[in-house]
């Protein structure tokens, strides 16, 4: 890997380095981005391209579970989906991972060893991340401990808002040294940052950081993923890549429900980043309902008509 450059070497030097680093990069063109964003979602693609891009979504799904009445049942039932997400047709292609909360990161590992799908857990305080750095080490701790190969991280929205960018760097360099060998999705909470601009800066604090992946959204807040948000998240890896030879992810996450949906945003992987992030070593999808429109879709295409949704199994 080469080394990194010396400017961005410099960026995380001070304080108000940090700051003039993030400050400096360049505008986002708000109507250029919405634009592009959109002019790209219109596009059509035929029928053995469509049957391969819902493959590609389907092995790119962090099938995910993040809700108070989890049980030890309802991790394992997801876990078995994730393995066989359709049963009636074994071609179907595993999804990525199964994403958690850290208590329940030893059952999902259990139900989903030998299999190659990873193991996610939420850590930090999630969703809102309002806790000691303390207690974000600890959490993550657990969820490593346990056997989690991926940790998904918040980011102190506050502290970001404010211009604290030092403390956010410093933070995210933490849980990464707590994380070990896993990877680390950085979760930025773009429905929360205001502007394309803070998203481009908080995309750009996450990398030099060491962020794997930079995630849009933790999914309980409005709006989650949009196209034009991950369109600059996308521009901020594959310049990131240019300076550095480093390939990082991006994961949307939140409101994304449909085929039409996910093909959307693999066209603007493939138009924004390049070919080589169409992989799910560098682009998921935070989902849950995704997966089941995926299944039926392929079904359609496969077999030439609608399936219905009693063909795939509820979550």
């Amino acid at each position: 890997m080469p080394a990194t450059p010396a400017p961005l070497t410099d960026a995380t030097r001070d304080e108000a380095s940090l700051r003039r680093f993030l400050h400096g990069l360049p505008g986002v063109d708000q109507v250029g981005v919405e634009q592009r964003a959109a002019g790209l979602g219109t596009r059509s693609i035929k029928k053995a391209a469509k049957l391969w891009a819902i493959d590609t979504a389907i092995s790119m799904v962090d099938l995910t579970t993040l809700e108070g009445a989890d049980t030890q049942g309802k991790v394992r039932a997801l876990a078995a989906k994730a393995k066989r997400p359709d049963p009636d047709r074994p071609d179907t292609p595993q999804v990525a991972a199964v994403c958690v909360y850290p208590d329940m990161v030893k059952t999902a590992v259990e139900a989903l060893r030998g299999t190659g799908i990873h193991v996610a857990s939420v850590a930090t305080g999630f969703p809102a991340g309002r806790t000691s750095r303390e207690i974000k080490l600890a959490d993550t701790k657990i969820a490593v401990d346990a056997g989690a190969a991926e940790i998904d991280m918040v980011i102190d929205r506050g502290a970001f808002l404010e211009g604290r960018y030092m403390a956010v760097f410093e933070e995210i360099q933490a849980i990464k040294a707590a994380c070990g060998s896993a990877h680390l999705k950085v979760i930025l909470e773009t429905g929360e940052l205001a502007t394309y601009d803070n998203v481009r800066r908080a995309s750009w604090l996450a990398l030099l950081a060491g962020g794997d992946f930079i995630k849009t959204s933790t999914g309980k807040v409005s709006p989650a993923a949009t196209l034009p948000v991950t369109h600059v998240m996308l521009q901020a890896v594959r310049d990131w890549f240019v300076q550095t030879g480093d390939l990082r992810g991006v994961k949307p996450a939140g409101g994304i429900r449909t085929t039409k949906d996910a093909i959307k945003y693999l066209v603007a992987v493939h138009e924004v980043a390049g070919e080589q992030w169409l992989t799910p070593d560098l682009f998921r999808f935070g989902a849950s309902s995704l997966l089941n429109d995926l299944l039926l879709q392929r079904r359609t295409q496969a077999d030439g008509h609608y399936s219905g949704p009693d063909y795939v199994t509820v979550d």
